[in-house]
């Protein structure tokens, strides 16, 4: 009898787990383009990935790829979108495994971005200005090297997350027991942690609406299979990320968030250092100094970064 009560109790566990797993997906629903311009598809080794386009076709293009995080999307960039498309014309895009794109099963890995992100600019950009969010700042670093970019404005971007934990990965790939580790680590009180412990300086600037959107986008089927990479740090580079950008022959240059914490501003004053580059510091933002101050950085971004003639404060 007791054997029976254990086996029922574990049949009873399981049971409730993929019910409120099925649930959780069902109360996400279909998530929406949350960038004002035409979307569409880019099919890439059979995945079909999502991007968002606005401006004029005539102005200097810039490609926006969003950081590596749980609930991650082009949402990132709601901020600047519409107001960077006024002067160039925008593409956004939603990575493999995030946002409205396809997430398909896969190990995902750095070189699979890096991959992607070079034929993704082939097939549809001409010599863009990428601006690359944290970790897909690695992987832009990694595409440069065969890829015409015109510039590269790297935001924090991280060389290092964490010591490698495979079986944290197949853990989470998991279907049952990963499924509903997942939805622990994705809900709306950790996403919110995540913000403002790293993605904002003042939690209050937080629209809830982005929140929302994030805890939308870690909710769609196929939801954790990036991130499964990402917290057993198997996502991050197997290059040098200071010598990678010593020897790049695209102009570069790094914005920081001067309250950053998981990747302090004393790393970007590193690597500006060793690799002769430009650092921009924005005041009282972290991880997401786009998000939090976007004027400020549009006023970087337009009048510094890309025409570049006049010098960068980097006191």
């Amino acid at each position: 009898m007791k054997a029976r009560t254990v086996l029922g109790t574990a049949i009873g566990t399981v049971g409730a787990a993929v019910v409120g797993n099925r649930l959780l997906t069902k109360r996400a629903g279909d998530l929406e383009n949350p960038l004002p311009g035409i979307e569409r598809t880019y099919r890439w080794r059979g995945i079909e990935t999502t991007y968002t386009v606005a401006g004029d076709p005539q102005d200097p293009e810039v490609l926006l790829c969003h950081g590596i995080y749980t609930g991650a999307s082009s949402h990132e960039f709601e901020p600047i979108f519409e107001r960077l498309a006024e002067d160039y014309r925008v593409i956004a895009v939603d990575l493999p495994g995030f946002g409205r794109s396809e997430r398909p099963p896969l190990v995902y890995s750095p070189t699979l971005y890096a991959e992607f992100l070079r034929d993704f600019t082939v097939a549809v950009t001409d010599e863009p200005i990428v601006v690359a969010s944290s970790l897909a700042g690695s992987f832009a670093v990694d595409a440069a090297d065969e890829t015409e970019f015109e510039h590269l404005v790297l935001i924090c971007p991280i060389e290092e997350t964490a010591a490698e934990r495979p079986w944290l990965r197949t853990l989470l790939r998991s279907p049952v027991v990963g499924t509903t580790l997942f939805n622990v680590l994705a809900t709306k009180p950790a996403i919110r942690h995540f913000y403002s412990r790293d993605g904002y300086y003042d939690a209050g600037r937080l629209d809830e609406k982005e929140l929302d959107y994030a805890w939308d986008s870690a909710h769609q089927p196929g939801a954790r299979y990036a991130p499964a990479s990402f917290a057993s740090g198997t996502l991050d580079p197997a290059f040098d990320l200071t010598a990678a950008l010593a020897a790049l022959e695209t102009p570069t240059t790094l914005v920081w968030g001067r309250d950053a914490e998981l990747v302090p501003l004393r790393t970007g004053r590193n690597l500006a250092e060793a690799a002769d580059l430009e650092l921009v510091v924005v005041d009282y933002s972290t991880l997401l100094p786009h998000a939090e101050h976007p004027e400020t950085f549009l006023e970087y971004l337009t009048a510094e970064l890309l025409h570049a003639d006049a010098g960068i404060d980097e006191s």
